[in-house]
């Protein structure tokens, strides 16, 4: 077998190299994860051709600081019994461990230092319009494409480096499924069902 002066062998120097994973970065509160975060997930996987989606459940907000929210180790295992949902999506507790307000940069930086994928981060229509407002956006657009969902939206290049991904509209949120919790309505198809045993178990969002 031919080698190179360095010994390595020509079929390993002419060894095609794979193109990089292309990973998906979801955060949020979750509190909790619902079938509508469930739902954008997977158009956001399937429209952008995802090889994972990664959730990762923030320690506090720095959007909202002040808000009540279940404890995180909480919140943390909701997600987990979430992402049972689909083989492509997993979770990253980086931000809890870290504890603080949870700025996307520093999650970036460590989803990045564990290996050379291509990121999308995936945020909501809300969100992007204060973009600009949060830490070091300049930064976050350096090393992440941005993906906005886009309820009844077409997709398509919006501006340099953000994607508009069209999701189909589930009309449920988080601060709609506290609130029936509270007034002792169901949750029945509105969170899974590992996540409303959680719920149930832990006595959340009860008034």
């Amino acid at each position: 077998m031919a080698t190179g002066a360095d010994g390595a062998s020509a079929h390993v120097l002419n060894a095609p190299v794979s193109p990089p994973r292309r990973v998906g970065v979801f955060g949020g509160t979750f509190d909790p994860p619902h079938i509508g975060h469930v739902s954008v997930a997977r158009d956001v996987a399937d429209a952008l051709g995802l090889d994972e989606l990664v959730w990762v459940p923030a320690f506090r907000s720095p959007h909202k600081p002040d808000r009540p929210q279940a404890p995180p180790g909480v919140r943390l295992e909701m997600v987990h019994c979430a992402v049972t949902a689909d083989p492509r999506f997993r979770v990253d507790d980086c931000e809890i461990r870290r504890k603080g307000p949870s700025y996307t940069i520093d999650t970036l930086r460590s989803i990045r230092a564990e290996d050379s994928n291509d990121i999308v981060l995936i945020i909501g229509a809300d969100q992007f319009a204060a973009f600009e407002k949060w830490k070091t956006p300049e930064a976050i657009r350096a090393m992440a494409t941005i993906a906005v969902m886009d309820r009844g939206g077409e997709a398509g290049q919006e501006s340099q480096g953000v994607l508009r991904v069209p999701v189909g509209r589930v009309d449920v949120s988080s601060t709609a499924v506290r609130e029936r919790v509270a007034r002792g309505d169901s949750i029945e198809g509105w969170v899974p069902d590992e996540v409303a045993a959680v719920i149930e178990r832990e006595g959340l969002y009860r008034s």
